[in-house]
């Protein structure tokens, strides 16, 4: 994250790092070396902000680390742009976004998986009533992931630092917002993970359509993709995207109304995004709301939605019951 940020802001005209931050020093410093740039570096934030006179944090520290980042560089009147979540409890995410409106300063958050041009494609499938009425999304996360470090040792390191990306994407492609959730979390055998490493959750949703998320983050073999496996179902058809091609669709015949299943005619996605995709898709977004005064797309006030659904889910699995947004 920290090398993604670091060329996206190199070949921009109107950004220039003016320092490092890292409560090792050595990293910063080597950080710096290896980007050749000549500029300080800092093991605190606050000290940091001071000396360079900064307006934008680019704040790519572990979860545990955002609320103070976050809300160290708000008050010294920063935008910053951050990476998932916001933060480790709801709670934290609610303190963030309401010092976010207090003092008028963004913050803006990653979430790459909206920026590629098949969700683009798929978004739109559904806008143009293609396969009637939305009634279910359904979408597979498994994917065995070696990281090491601080996940390993996370109580809930699928839920709390990875589901949000899928979450998210739920919430993009439908266009609806999360009412209930009903999460059972757990570790499987083989997990290399201290906390649950595999969930399965039922969200109700503000359009009436129901949402479910299975997924599992040590899952050797059959990987999906890190984008998931949706299946969507509606009033008058289905579309599947598996998360790399072009999604498609399926939706019954009108002129041939009878017979125990259906005649099914295919519904092909087009390609309406022209931006740049991924992480300099959402970072081209971060800067343009800046420039234009407005909130990003995944502005802090939106993203609060999708933390909702992360930490609604993890209440609702040690309650063992549903619990309301």
């Amino acid at each position: 994250m920290r090398r993604t940020g670091l060329d996206y802001a190199a070949q921009r005209e109107n950004a220039e790092i003016v320092g490092f931050v890292d409560i090792y020093e050595e990293a910063a410093k080597a950080m710096a070396a290896k980007r050749g740039l000549d500029v300080p570096v800092f093991t605190s934030l606050g000290e940091a902000l001071a000396v360079t006179e900064a307006n934008l944090v680019f704040d790519v520290t572990i979860p545990a680390s955002h609320k103070e980042i976050v809300t160290t560089a708000l008050r010294a009147g920063c935008d910053v742009f951050g990476e998932k979540p916001m933060a480790e409890s709801y709670e934290d995410a609610l303190e963030i976004v309401e010092l976010s409106q207090a003092t008028g300063k963004r913050y803006a958050i990653m979430q790459n998986r909206r920026y590629l041009k098949q969700i683009r494609a798929l978004r739109e499938v559904l806008r143009s009533g293609s396969i009637g009425q939305v009634g279910s999304l359904h979408a597979d996360f498994f994917i065995g992931a070696h990281f090491g470090g601080f996940r390993d040792a996370m109580e809930s390191p699928l839920i709390v630092d990875m589901a949000i990306h899928t979450f998210d994407q739920a919430r993009f492609i439908s266009g609806a917002d999360p009412v209930s959730v009903y999460c059972h979390e757990y570790n499987p055998p083989g997990s290399w993970y201290k906390g649950n490493a595999s969930a399965v959750c039922i969200f109700e949703m503000s359009d009436g359509s129901v949402y479910t998320y299975r997924g599992s983050w040590c899952a050797e073999g059959l990987n999906t993709s890190w984008e998931a496996d949706w299946r969507i179902t509606g009033s008058e058809g289905s579309v599947r995207w598996d998360g790399q091609s072009m999604p498609y669709g399926e939706r019954a015949n009108p002129d041939k109304p009878d017979g125990f299943i259906r005649e099914q005619f295919r519904i092909e996605s087009e390609n309406t995004w022209h931006g740049a995709e991924g992480h300099p898709g959402c970072l081209d977004e971060m800067f343009a709301a800046l420039e234009e005064g407005r909130p990003a797309e995944t502005d802090s006030l939106d993203n609060i939605k999708s933390v909702n659904m992360v930490f609604g889910a993890v209440r609702s699995a040690k309650l063992g019951q549903k619990v309301m947004l």
